[in-house]
């Protein structure tokens, strides 16, 4: 097990405590003045901002949001990643409360802050950071507070992430399958580099406890079943589920089953290694005319099925720093000089599948980069989703809604 922290501070932006919470009784308040001295002493590096610093046997880990640090002392050895990820959520949790996460607004709030901070770290283990759960307790009226609450069961039972008794009149789910394409290719048209990082985002409004399983053209799962893969199947790779996905039914059987929250969550994210053919080829011919007159003539091809559409591509064209006066002409779209960026910026709306357009310009090209857009109903990629079932032991209808999106993330053609 991960080591545990033995207190979280609060500090203003000059380093004093506004409010700190001592959770294992082996750290002091003056643990936050040695913090902030080593600090001040790591600014002047550039190549040491990291949110880790260790000075005599205690660690701290610390982010900091508008005018206020967050920072755990720890004298264990911690999971540095849960650690941060822990207090970007109470970042989450103080901005539901106050709806700005200031000095002011902690002064203001002292004895919610507490409360919260005994809820979502008990003896330095972090607990309970869903901050629709921990509205329903902690209340920010006082005299609300004055009242004894009865815990929700989303806080004593396993489901931490949702609370009972939700209704809807229309039961509907909503999955978007958001992937982005990266990919380098060199001057010679071959691709060096390439990959798919993805995500299923998903909005929820069931009513009740559902349970929800999900399938996906998932090799292993497919082999295990004895289905033929052949053209069909996939690898995901570097999975991270939220944490309603029962971690063990999928190790087990690869089958992805969980209770969803109430509204907009990520329910995983992966990666594909596998070779991308570019959706977007583009091509450029240079002409010398004189020392001082370049003509360029860039071509840009989908090269993706024609029921699917591309919307806001943008083509970056490099050119040198001292170009000046250019003459662009496009058959589609918009191109204008950006010198800020010493570029031509070539826009088009909309790039259906298997057409052609081209731009001409006057300037050198050492390389290309371009990003675009493509939500409908078939993916660019192979990922997809074979079904999503929704099981409520009421036994309600509900309505499943599955989007797919494929966007550009690092996306470079080389041409020189």
């Amino acid at each position: 097990m991960a080591g545990a922290v033995s207190a979280l501070f609060l500090l203003d932006i000059k380093g004093r405590v506004l409010v700190w919470r001592d959770y294992r009784g082996d750290v002091t308040a003056i643990q936050a003045e040695r913090f902030f001295t080593k600090l001040i002493e790591k600014e002047g590096d550039p190549q040491s901002q990291d949110p880790v610093v260790y000075d005599n046997g205690v660690t701290y880990m610390f982010v900091q949001h508008s005018n206020v640090y967050l920072m755990t002392a720890a004298r264990q050895n911690c999971n540095a990643a849960s650690l941060l990820s822990f207090l970007h959520r109470v970042v989450d949790v103080f901005k539901h409360y106050f709806e700005e996460l200031e000095e002011e607004s902690l002064r203001d709030n002292f004895v919610v802050v507490y409360e919260l901070l005994d809820e979502m770290m008990d003896f330095g283990y972090p607990q309970y950071t869903e901050a629709k759960i921990l509205s329903e307790f902690i209340k920010t009226d006082a005299y609300r507070m004055e009242t004894t609450q009865r815990p929700p069961m989303a806080v004593t039972n396993a489901v931490s992430w949702r609370s009972e008794g939700i209704a809807y009149k229309k039961n509907e789910v909503f999955l978007d399958v958001v992937e982005s394409v990266n990919i380098l290719v060199n001057s010679n048209g071959q691709v060096i580099r390439s990959d798919v990082v993805g995500a299923l985002k998903m909005r929820t409004y069931l009513s009740g406890m559902p349970e929800c399983k999900l399938g996906l053209n998932d090799r292993v799962l497919l082999e295990a079943q004895g289905r033929t893969t052949k053209g069909k199947a996939i690898d995901l790779e570097d999975i991270k589920f939220h944490q309603c996905v029962r971690l063990a039914r999928f190790e087990n059987d690869r089958t992805i089953s969980f209770i969803p929250p109430d509204g907009s969550f990520d329910l995983m994210t992966y990666r594909l290694s596998t070779q991308v053919k570019p959706l977007i080829w583009v091509e450029a011919q240079v002409e010398r005319h004189s020392r001082s007159r370049v003509e360029i003539m860039v071509k840009a091809r989908s090269q993706f099925k024609e029921r699917s559409t591309a919307t806001n591509v943008e083509i970056e064209l490099p050119v040198p720093a001292d170009a000046s006066n250019p003459n662009i002409r496009t058959s589609m779209g918009s191109a204008s000089y950006a010198p800020e960026h010493d570029a031509l910026m070539w826009k088009i709306k909309s790039f259906p599948g298997g057409k052609e357009y081209m731009l001409r310009a006057e300037f050198n090209l050492p390389s290309i980069f371009y990003c675009f857009r493509n939500p409908g109903t078939t993916p660019l990629r192979n990922n997809q989703v074979r079904y999503l079932k929704v099981i409520e032991k009421s036994g309600y209808q509900a309505l499943p809604w599955v989007r797919y999106i494929t966007m550009a993330g690092e996306y470079e053609l080389r041409l020189i």
